[in-house]
């Protein structure tokens, strides 16, 4: 079965309330016109008519003026002794006024029972006092919990409208998150790698003097990897967003030594020392750290080409450990591209345990970025 568009559905549930007053307005007509056939009431039939017209037309509004549609009825059936409007307005009250509202409808319904008796019969006697509201007060009571039941499945709609709203909202921020992590992940593995290709081949061109052909290869390398660089930060503009992402999970393997990430810069031609003073670190510490020595190296490689780089890595006095890597001032710097996320990613990176990231100038002696990690032993936390 094919369902209907969003449009049409919502044109046929507004008609629905239409098409029933409409039905419900015939046959209070028809009851009124047999009110003043049969007649229902002593009084003169013109009077008996017009109440009946009047008290049947009044409940096309019922559901906009509850009360006031009880009223009608109540007067309608008092006047010509018509109990169609008298029953659907006493249960429109109920059903669509407030509480109040309907018990003041019960209240006119009562009093419209009571003046029909005094028409018909010249008195009011004891059981028309005290009967009636029983018979009202069921209707009332009915009105008023189909009432609420409606009250309460709106706000269900609304409760399970708001908790699916909430679970897009959290959807939306994980997946933004991990857009960030992977983005942060992946200027830390590729920038370096591609910078390091870079820095071979231009090197391998400056001493491809004689073999033109050796020399032609080593620029197609050096401009795809520029442009390997440009392409990997418009990737990263897409991944990056403004959602704070959570801290990454500790993962089983270790990131490479700090000796081989040296040891790649050395022989791409760059001049690296390392001082290891900190001995061996836990692997959360073990991969901030790396990640730290790793971006200043890059950075060395792109800003400083040939300078002498000096890693420093030591313990503090609280046990956490201190991380520097200074570059001297190097040649004109290389023609590579940056993501713009490297240092701010490091830094989030380092906040998120706890840690600390400077870098800047060195007045006269070139650029240092240094940083503070906290121990990150989860032994130690539980002991």
């Amino acid at each position: 079965m094919q369902t209907p568009p969003p449009a049409r559905r919502r044109c046929t549930l507004a008609a629905a309330p239409g098409l029933t007053d409409a039905a419900l307005v015939l046959v209070c007509l028809a009851l009124s016109l047999l009110a003043v056939k049969t007649p229902w009431s002593p009084l003169p039939w013109p009077v008996v008519a017009v109440a009946g017209a009047l008290g049947s037309a009044a409940m096309w509004f019922r559901r906009r003026w509850p009360v006031a549609g009880a009223v009608a009825g109540a007067g309608t059936f008092a006047l010509a002794g018509n109990p169609g409007p008298l029953l659907i307005g006493l249960y429109t009250g109920a059903r669509y006024a407030p509480r109040r509202g309907g018990w003041l409808s019960g209240l006119a319904v009562w009093a419209g029972y009571v003046g029909w008796s005094w028409f018909d019969s010249g008195r009011v006697t004891v059981d028309d006092v005290l009967f009636p509201p029983l018979g009202i007060g069921l209707v009332v009571l009915a009105g008023i919990n189909l009432a609420t039941r409606d009250a309460l499945l709106v706000s269900l709609q609304e409760q399970a409208r708001r908790a699916e709203a909430e679970r897009l909202l959290r959807d939306d921020r994980a997946r933004a998150a991990e857009r960030t992590r992977i983005a942060r992940e992946m200027h830390d593995v590729l920038a370096h790698k591609v910078s390091l290709i870079a820095l071979y081949a231009g090197a391998l061109e400056l001493r491809a003097t004689d073999d033109p052909k050796l020399r032609d290869g080593t620029v197609l390398i050096r401009t795809t990897a520029r442009e390997a660089l440009v392409d990997l930060r418009e990737v990263l503009g897409v991944l990056r967003t403004d959602v704070a992402p959570a801290p990454d999970a500790a993962t089983g393997g270790q990131f490479p030594d700090l000796g081989a990430l040296v040891g790649a810069s050395r022989r791409a031609g760059h001049p690296v020392e390392l001082h290891d003073e900190a001995g061996d670190l836990p692997a959360a510490t073990a991969r901030v750290v790396y990640r730290i020595v790793q971006e200043g190296l890059t950075n060395a490689h792109k800003h400083a080409p040939g300078a002498l780089t000096t890693v420093s890595v030591g313990r503090t006095g609280d046990g956490s450990v201190a991380v520097s890597v200074h570059n001297g001032a190097g040649a004109t710097p290389m023609d590579l591209p940056g993501s713009g996320t490297g240092l701010v990613g490091l830094a989030e990176r380092i906040r998120l345990v706890g840690g600390a990231l400077h870098s800047g100038p060195v007045a006269g002696t070139g650029w240092q970025l240094s940083a503070v990690v906290p121990w990150l032993d989860p032994r130690s936390e539980l002991s």
